[in-house]
């Protein structure tokens, strides 16, 4: 299902969608960026273990591309050529060698316990001008709303049940949802008084948590359409963010 139709508030584009054209497009979505602010020196944000961008995809757009992660674990998962910086985007006495163009991260957000220090790292780590891009799971969507408050035992077990993955690929990590938020008015108000522009915020509703139940699958589906046209962004399961360092270059 396409983007409904953007809402614009202040510099930023609001727009929502369904959460399978969020997952489908999102490389697509990725690259399109990279079209448009054709960066040089880009920076993903914990992909260790999974790059969002091949070897060969960083040589053909002649990136400079480090991925930052907090694990030397995770990191070690990565294949042999990439650039690797093991740091914690949170820590408040983050010094980075060198300025980015390009900050991005998928399915980080969540994972981190102080949302406001990671936007202001992230800040820090952006040139004047510099765009970051972020992938994120949002409460108040009932699966990540019971991730949160439930102990990581009992998470663990329903994820296995629900929605099994590669423990080795896919490792699961505390998740705290500081600031991982829809495109509400306080959130945008929030990243504008830490020196960001915000260009674009989407907000993006279902996901596949129910696959394995059909009856409560359908159900889920025919309300995360409605809510696409009627939209709240306090009910959205995922987002995307798109934001610039508002010194101008």
């Amino acid at each position: 299902m396409p983007l409904a139709r953007p809402i614009i508030r202040g510099s930023a584009q609001i727009a929502y969608g369904n959460a399978q054209s969020a997952w489908s497009e999102y490389p697509q979505g990725l690259a399109n960026l990279l079209d448009r602010f054709k960066p040089r020196r880009v920076c993903e944000l914990g992909g260790g273990a999974n790059p969002a961008l091949s070897l060969e995809d960083i040589a053909a757009r002649g990136l400079e591309y480090t991925l930052l992660d907090i694990s030397a674990e995770e990191l070690a998962k990565a294949p042999a050529g990439y650039a690797r910086l093991q740091a914690d985007v949170c820590d408040p006495r983050l010094d980075m060698p060198a300025r980015f163009d390009f900050v991005f991260s998928r399915m980080l957000l969540e994972h981190v316990p102080d949302g406001g220090q990671f936007h202001r790292n992230v800040l820090k780590m952006l040139e004047p001008g510099g765009v970051a891009f972020h992938f994120f799971p949002t409460l108040y969507c009932p699966p990540f709303l019971a991730n949160r408050l439930m102990k990581p035992a009992w998470t663990a077990r329903l994820l296995r049940a629900f929605a099994p993955r590669d423990p080795v690929r896919e490792k699961k990590f505390a998740a705290y949802y500081s600031w991982c938020r829809g495109p509400t008015a306080g959130q945008i108000r929030r990243l504008e008084r830490l020196g960001y522009a915000v260009l674009d915020y989407r907000g993006f509703f279902g996901h596949n948590y129910y696959a394995r139940v059909p009856a409560v699958r359908r159900v889920h589906g025919a309300l995360a359409n409605f809510l696409v046209r009627h939209p709240s962004p306090l009910l959205t399961s995922y987002a995307y963010l798109l934001v610039r360092n508002g010194v101008a270059k």
